[in-house]
């Protein structure tokens, strides 16, 4: 008897228990939202917004309700609306429309919940410029989203979406768009007027064509494409002038694209069904610097690869190529060049082990020993230095190649032999040379890289006049200025100054906004001056390392395009040598927060 009157005496108080308590927002979060006008809900257990939340601004706080008197810190009517509402990693399955009480906000995170459906209310919030939306469960986007003139960033990647509202184009200034891992057979064809847009992810998802529209966007800088059914890529797509990096991993690709994109650096194509690389094709890549094909069926590589004088990197792995050519030693800038998983014949498994640098060497070895052609025509010439003419590069790989002579000139009858040939890559390093060859400006049309390191050069006068220059290595000579009519190379990326005798910055590289790539490493250069870097809006990697630095500049920090600032062997005191070893993120957010307010 006595055991079920504590049966009931427990039943009775199951009245006063709620059976799914709702997480409360403490009134000091709420409170400090009021002064910051940024409020953090993530990760709290949530399934629905609270009211208090929506009416922050708009409902009296229940500190004033409290209290008659106030001190000067808690003038509750002088609130902040609401500019930053993160929500991510709760349990939410919808968003009422109350969500229009929050007009101001700019930021709005609703990642990893279950979201299956939008208010058309916040297509009111006309300040939105971050809505995340991404791990949520989503079918379908309302067309009142696209009403959000001022979005910069809309993330949807990881929910079921099989289609996109035709409006997504009014977003006029999106500059990103993440829309992968979706169910999408096609995309809007109003995207094209996504003209603000620099990132576009369509990565997991069933596409099988590109729109022609998408050629309109002449902004996007990264376009990622991977994971789809995509047979063909439109030669249109080359219009698409400011894009680096396109991704096409993972597709039913049976041929390279023909690109000729003018800005293009990275391709990623691999794992698709390509058999025969065209010399067309990787003649229009012709700044590309990274070129990956593994994962493919690709048989041969055609001379013409040599053609990609900027290649830094190239996956070849897994394809069933069985020979390489010769020339392949002759890429200046190839740094990495993967081929495991080839039918390579003729070549010791010992020296593809030894890495790059071997194979390359062991490929430029293999050029010296092929036969001499039995044309009536010689292929070749003696020179009184008795060193040989390359006629095969200078033709058809358009290289003038003059290196390791220890010459105090280079001979006429090397100009002349290259004289109607278009020469676009000089390579004269490591000679006895004391200023720039005169006939050199015989190739000013066409020369776009020379190799002037490990010689005597005090000066560089004529360089200016090589008009069509994008990569310049003067390293290891005794240079202590650069001639002020550099300032006309205004398609000079990259120039290599190491190891010279510079006291400072060279002033005419603040006015070529083209750079890319500045290394200046090992020379006695005591100052530079971040307000003229910040100009060059192009340069990502900056070597200033082992000079005579005694102190860095704070708005040196100012300068985010950097990638890679090499400052080490500087006798600075700040920032500390252990904040440098972090890399150069952590190097200028330190500069950055010494900036005098």
């Amino acid at each position: 008897m006595s055991r079920f009157k504590r049966t009931d005496e427990v039943d009775s108080l199951a009245g006063f228990r709620k059976e799914t308590a709702q997480p409360t927002i403490p009134q000091g979060l709420l409170k400090g939202a009021r002064k910051s006008g940024q409020l953090n809900l993530s990760g709290r257990g949530l399934t629905e917004v609270p009211q208090s939340v929506y009416r922050l601004n708009t409902d009296t706080p229940e500190e004033a309700k409290n209290n008659v008197s106030f001190g000067a810190e808690d003038r509750w009517w002088e609130q902040t609306d609401l500019t930053k509402l993160l929500l991510s990693s709760n349990q939410l399955t919808n968003l009422s429309d109350d969500i229009r009480l929050l007009p101001a906000l700019t930021t709005l995170d609703l990642h990893d919940n279950k979201l299956n459906g939008l208010p058309s209310s916040l297509g009111e919030l006309q300040e939105l410029q971050q809505l995340r939306l991404s791990h949520n469960q989503l079918r379908s986007l309302p067309v009142e989203v696209c009403a959000l003139r001022n979005l910069r960033s809309l993330t949807l990647q990881q929910n079921m979406l099989e289609n996109l509202p035709e409006e997504l184009g009014q977003m006029e200034n999106l500059t990103e768009l993440d829309v992968s891992n979706n169910q999408l057979s096609m995309l809007p064809s109003d995207l094209g007027r996504l003209s603000c847009l620099q990132k576009l992810h369509l990565q997991h998802n069933k596409l099988s064509c590109l729109p022609e529209s998408l050629v309109q966007l002449t902004g996007v800088k990264v376009l990622d494409c991977s994971n789809n059914q995509i047979t063909d890529i439109p030669p249109s797509l080359s219009k698409m002038k400011a894009l680096e990096q396109l991704y096409l991993r993972h597709n039913k690709i049976r041929c390279l694209p023909q690109l000729p994109a003018p800005s293009l650096k990275e391709l990623y194509i691999g794992n698709n069904q390509i058999e025969q690389l065209e010399s067309e094709q990787l003649s229009s890549l012709s700044v590309i610097s990274l070129l990956e094909l593994r994962d493919n069926k690709i048989k041969a590589l055609p001379d013409q690869i040599t053609a990609l004088h900027s290649l830094s990197r190239l996956d070849l792995t897994n394809n069933d190529i069985s020979t390489l050519p010769a020339s392949l030693g002759l890429l200046p800038n190839l740094k990495a060049l993967l081929l495991e998983g080839n039918p390579l014949r003729g070549i010791r498994r010992d020296l593809l082990t030894k890495g790059t640098n071997e194979l390359l060497k062991y490929l430029r070895g293999r050029i010296k020993e092929e036969p001499e052609s039995g044309d009536s025509e010689p292929s070749a010439m003696t020179l009184p230095s008795q060193a040989r003419v390359n006629m095969h590069n200078i033709k058809t790989l358009k290289v003038l190649d003059y290196r390791r002579k220890q010459a105090v000139s280079i001979p006429d009858e090397l100009f002349d032999a290259a004289a109607e040939s278009n020469v676009t890559t000089v390579n004269f390093s490591k000679n006895q040379l004391t200023s720039l060859p005169s006939r050199l400006l015989e190739f000013k049309s066409s020369v776009s890289e020379i190799n002037l390191g490990f010689n005597r050069l005090t000066g560089c006068s004529d360089i200016g006049s090589l008009l069509q220059l994008e990569f310049i290595d003067l390293r290891n000579n005794q240079l202590s200025d650069l001639p002020s009519e550099m300032k006309n190379l205004t398609k000079l990326r990259c120039i290599t100054l190491n190891y010279n005798r510079f006291k400072s910055f060279p002033q005419v590289l603040y006015g070529i906004v083209s750079l890319e790539t500045v290394l200046l490493g090992n020379n006695l250069v005591a100052g530079v001056d971040p307000a003229l870097l910040q100009k060059l809006v192009h340069l990502s990697t900056l070597d200033l390392s082992n000079n005579d630095l005694l102190s860095i500049p704070p708005e040196l920090g100012l300068c985010t395009g950097l990638r890679c600032l090499s400052l080490e062997g500087n006798p600075f005191r700040t920032p500390r040598a252990a904040i440098v070893a972090k890399g150069t993120d952590a190097v200028l957010e330190y500069l950055r927060g010494r900036i005098p307010t």
